[in-house]
């Protein structure tokens, strides 16, 4: 007797989405930390001083986050593998 399998495809395409959408928010997001760190290293008008600056980047945007908050985030201990 054959095992069936999972093969949900819309529901693989719908994760790569979400998935992909994160990725572009979050370069997005990085892209613009990055562009306004740049103008503040030519005026430093934007906060108090540049090490403030540069502490809120370096807390904020060079920050590491474990691979395991990533999955849980995403759903994927949620669901049973069945292959």
């Amino acid at each position: 007797m054959k095992h069936l399998y999972f093969n949900d495809q819309a529901f693989i395409a719908e994760s790569f989405n979400m998935d992909e959408d994160f990725t572009f928010q979050s370069s997005r997001l990085a892209f613009f930390k990055i562009n306004s760190y740049k103008l503040s290293l030519i005026n430093a008008s934007f906060c108090t001083t540049r090490e403030e600056l540069k502490n809120s980047i370096c807390g904020s945007l060079l920050n590491y986050t474990s691979p395991d908050l990533i999955l849980a985030a995403t759903g994927f201990f949620d669901q049973e593998i069945d292959n």
